[in-house]
């Protein structure tokens, strides 16, 4: 008989849990529904109008020899040995900057969950970085590594008792422009990276910490088998924001090297193509391709790490 009567109960639990999840999804309809019409509004037009434009060879010289070539464009990129080489080095600054904003925006985030200090405090002083406007942060890199109006030359010099030179030209080949680069990178979004991670470390429950640190398991069997599968989430949105941005790097290529010694990447590459050589229509398809690779990366993100994210109401 209390098998018979738990049913109906399980059931009823059920049907309430359903008719709060209707309930809350049509409250976050509600409150997001405004911004999301309003960010189609505004991307909608210029994105449409990048991929029509990719089916033309389009030059604004000579505006009247527009001529639709359909999937030509495209062709042309991706048989260009230019277009692999800036794929190439994006997903080298993307991979370099994310595993090394991973691994030091959760260390960050550990010492900022375990302080004693205002946790408000020190939260605003590791943001300082972030809140730089990513211009000015790539000028002072630049001007930073400079040969002759840097002082990382001249620390470098001192720190190694003369044996580093002070005319090291950082940004006179590929891998050391590469360097600065992803540096700078780093420097800037690792606090992005930490709260985002803080925030999932917030939600791992102390008491599994305590069971695992009485059963004897050691930090790092804690840090693997108890803390990262609860911040599984976090995690995963902490990994795709970063990814999604770091693919899309623009200003500090632009600043510090302007694409020299092959260190274009996809969108400057568009953008030399579009406003340096006003190559309407081939800018428009990188730019398209661009834009494609990353919802893949956003779709792999997704699928890889299999997160409902509805279920983890944090």
């Amino acid at each position: 008989m209390s098998t018979a009567s738990s049913a109906p109960s399980r059931a009823g639990v059920k049907a309430r849990l359903s008719d709060r999840a209707r309930a809350e999804r049509r409250l976050g309809w509600t409150l997001a529904g405004p911004a999301f019409v309003v960010m189609v509004a505004v991307t909608a037009y210029p994105i449409l109008q990048a991929l029509y434009s990719s089916l033309f060879s389009f030059r604004l010289t000579d505006p009247a020899a527009r001529e639709f070539v359909g999937l030509g464009n495209y062709m042309v990129a991706l048989s260009d040995a230019v277009f692999w080489q800036s794929t190439g080095v994006t997903l080298f600054i993307t991979v370099v900057t994310v595993v090394i904003e991973l691994i030091l925006g959760m260390v960050i985030a550990m010492v900022m969950h375990r302080i004693v200090l205002p946790r408000r405090t020190l939260r605003t002083i590791v943001l300082i970085p972030y809140s730089i406007i990513t211009v000015v942060s790539a000028f002072a890199w630049f001007f930073g590594f400079g040969v002759s109006s840097g002082f990382a030359n001249y620390w470098l010099n001192v720190l190694t008792f003369g044996a580093f030179p002070l005319e090291y030209d950082w940004f006179g080949g590929m891998w050391s422009s590469l360097a600065i680069i992803c540096l700078s990178e780093i420097w800037k979004t690792t606090p992005f990276m930490s709260l985002l991670l803080l925030s999932g470390l917030a939600q791992v429950d102390e008491a599994m910490e305590e069971a695992a640190k009485v059963d004897g398991a050691t930090f790092w069997q804690r840090l693997f088998r108890v803390i990262l599968p609860n911040m599984k989430a976090a995690i995963m949105v902490a990994l795709l924001f970063r990814t999604l941005d770091a693919f899309r790097i623009f200003d500090n290529v632009f600043i510090m090297t302007g694409g020299s010694h092959d260190t274009t990447t996809l969108s400057l590459l568009a953008y030399n193509q579009t406003i340096n050589r006003v190559e309407i229509g081939l800018g428009s398809a990188i730019s398209t391709l661009l834009f494609l690779f990353v919802i893949v990366i956003a779709l792999l993100f997704i699928k890889g790490f299999r997160v409902n994210l509805a279920e983890g109401r944090s």
